[in-house]
């Protein structure tokens, strides 16, 4: 191979690699979640008829319908894409894991998608009774005892399913089953991003357990970053 001919397959490999790894494209939409007003104190949780849960809490825990960050954010919001982006045709290889430890679910909101396989799992040193309570799914109620192996489920529609534990009555958390991979759960600073839109149209909806739902719509024209944001009312009761 001559000089010439080598440069050029040099630059071959070079523009191919640059888009191996160059990875996905598009827009962004992040903003952040917050509240106004004076949310409803939670309340701590008696944990001492369950003395190996209670144990691992040196602070006993609160419930957690509101969770608050600093400034006003809002934590435990799924903000996701409801209309402009096509349903995905596979679900994720890998599995959403939902686990029990301390008596207390984690996360407290788990999102995922349509037919993508859910891994809850017993990190306690007594039995769990799960009962996630859906509106159009199946639903299901299963004990789980320590040590053993992870319950595997499916959900076929989208929806948004409070669970709860029939053993533990404080035992409460929630799974977001979503059409699509364009979801994100605000954490502590109440943030969230959306990356790799293509141009578009789209909606975006934030969900609360305790305050609804509220909704917006987004144009993304190419890989600018849009920012949108959401304030929820606070109820203090």
């Amino acid at each position: 191979m001559g000089i010439k001919q080598g440069f050029v397959a040099g630059v071959a490999v070079l523009v191919v690699s640059a888009a191996l790894y160059a990875g996905p494209s598009g827009g962004t939409i992040s903003g952040k979640v917050t509240y106004e007003g004076t949310p409803a104190k939670q309340k701590p949780i008696d944990m001492s008829k369950e003395p190996s849960c209670a144990q691992q809490h040196a602070t006993p825990i609160t419930t957690e319908t509101v969770v608050t960050g600093p400034n006003n954010a809002l934590e435990n919001v799924v903000v996701y894409i409801s209309a402009g982006a096509p349903d995905d045709s596979t679900a994720p290889g890998q599995p959403a894991k939902f686990t029990q430890k301390g008596c207390q679910y984690l996360p407290h909101v788990l999102a995922f998608e349509v037919n993508q396989t859910l891994e809850i799992a017993n990190d306690d040193q007594t039995s769990h009774n799960i009962h996630p309570l859906p509106k159009v799914n199946r639903e299901w109620n299963k004990s789980q005892p320590p040590g053993t192996p992870p319950i595997s489920e499916k959900y076929d529609k989208p929806e948004f399913i409070p669970v709860k534990c029939n053993i533990h009555p404080w035992m409460h958390g929630n799974f977001a089953v979503l059409k699509n991979s364009h979801y994100a759960v605000s954490q502590g600073e109440g943030s969230f991003t959306l990356p790799n839109l293509p141009p578009g149209k789209y909606t975006i909806t934030a969900w609360h357990e305790s305050y609804g739902d509220q909704s917006q719509e987004v144009t993304i024209t190419g890989s600018e970053t849009k920012t949108v944001n959401f304030v929820f009312k606070a109820k203090p009761y």
